[in-house]
């Protein structure tokens, strides 16, 4: 048996407890408009000149941005008349607001929101619940009252989501040819970022957002256009309202909120109301069977312990649920990115 040093655990430990230090650098600097302020100025900016501009501190600024050059979000040159920083490839890609790949939106929801529910994971843990009454002061017992209880926090959820799909949403939608469904229900579709890929990948396709009258409120009038003619609203709730007739469903990342009963309670609905020869179509980030991993997805679980009553799930615990709905011939898509594709057909 080998010594504790062959397993290099200092690193490790070291690496893993800097987790949130890194990230909180990152959320930091998104926050403060450092990359958007790289972006916009079309040349490299020194540090006092970023904090004069941005209205920080001198040193606490040096400070930020050299941490962004060791985690390679900048890039700085020596010159004469001292050092420079400018963006790299991938913070102008995912890191400004202008860009359409941008991340900043869900960035902003996970530093002001999700790790404030985070600080009381041990609690989490501990009581098998969300964490939101702790977080925020709101009842735990529904998930979505307490996310969506103003709306600057729906806003911000919302718009988060719609920035996750700007680089996911086209990896799932095309994991199966879905050109023979036209009549599509996107069920909890938020923003809209999934059904604006959806009709832009199938022109045949027209494309229904089925969500809570406050959430249709606020696509309408900052996501969705009104001159978006493939794409339609159907306010209600789906759990407790009627879910219209339709080809096929989408429930993108809306099974893992909820538990196993709730989640075949929906779609039981959803397979009422599907016509025959329809399917339904799961977006979920999938567990492997041994629940070995990928870590991103055992980490997304752990979230929804502390946000939700639900969780991740392997595919199989997928098919089940198809399964007890009455949905046959289920077919499975790993996409190899962060979220995939279940199909169940009727």
């Amino acid at each position: 048996m080998g010594s504790t040093e062959d397993l290099d655990y200092p690193q490790i430990i070291v690496q893993y407890s800097n987790g949130f230090l890194i990230s909180k650098v990152m959320f930091t600097a998104c926050e403060l408009g450092v990359f958007d302020l790289l972006l916009e100025s079309g040349k490299p900016l020194s540090s006092d000149a970023i904090a004069a501009h941005l209205g920080a501190s001198t040193i606490g600024m040096k400070r930020l941005l050299d941490a962004c050059v060791g985690l390679k979000l900048l890039a700085v040159e020596i010159t004469q008349e001292g050092a420079l920083y400018r963006n790299t490839e991938i913070s102008n890609v995912y890191l400004t607001k202008s860009s359409p790949k941008s991340q900043y939106h869900i960035m902003m929801y996970y530093s002001n929101t999700v790790y404030l529910c985070w600080q009381y994971l041990a609690d989490a843990v501990r009581e098998g619940r969300n964490q939101y009454e702790r977080a925020f002061g709101v009842s735990s017992k529904d998930p979505f009252g307490a996310m969506y209880r103003s709306d600057e926090e729906m806003l911000k959820f919302m718009a988060g989501q719609n920035s996750v799909w700007s680089i996911c949403g086209r990896d799932v939608l095309v994991a199966f040819d879905l050109s023979s469904f036209t009549q599509i229900y996107d069920l909890g579709g938020g923003g809209g970022a999934l059904a604006q890929e959806c009709v832009s990948l199938y022109p045949r396709s027209t494309v229904t957002i089925y969500d809570l009258p406050k959430v249709v409120r606020v696509a309408k009038e900052q996501f969705v256009s009104p001159e978006e003619r493939q794409i339609a609203f159907h306010e209600g709730d789906f759990f407790n309202d009627s879910i219209p007739e339709a080809e096929l469903y989408i429930l993108s990342k809306i099974l893992h909120d909820w538990d196993d009963d709730k989640c075949i309670q929906l779609l039981a609905k959803v397979y009422k109301a599907c016509k025959p020869g329809g399917g339904v179509l799961l977006v979920e980030s999938l567990l492997n069977e041994d629940r070995s991993g990928p870590v991103e997805t055992q980490l997304y679980s752990m979230n929804m312990l502390v946000q939700t009553e639900g969780k991740e799930r392997t595919a199989a615990e997928y098919s089940k649920l198809l399964e007890a709905a009455g949905f046959g011939v289920i077919q499975v898509k790993r996409t190899g990115k962060l979220y995939d594709a279940v199909l169940g057909r009727k």
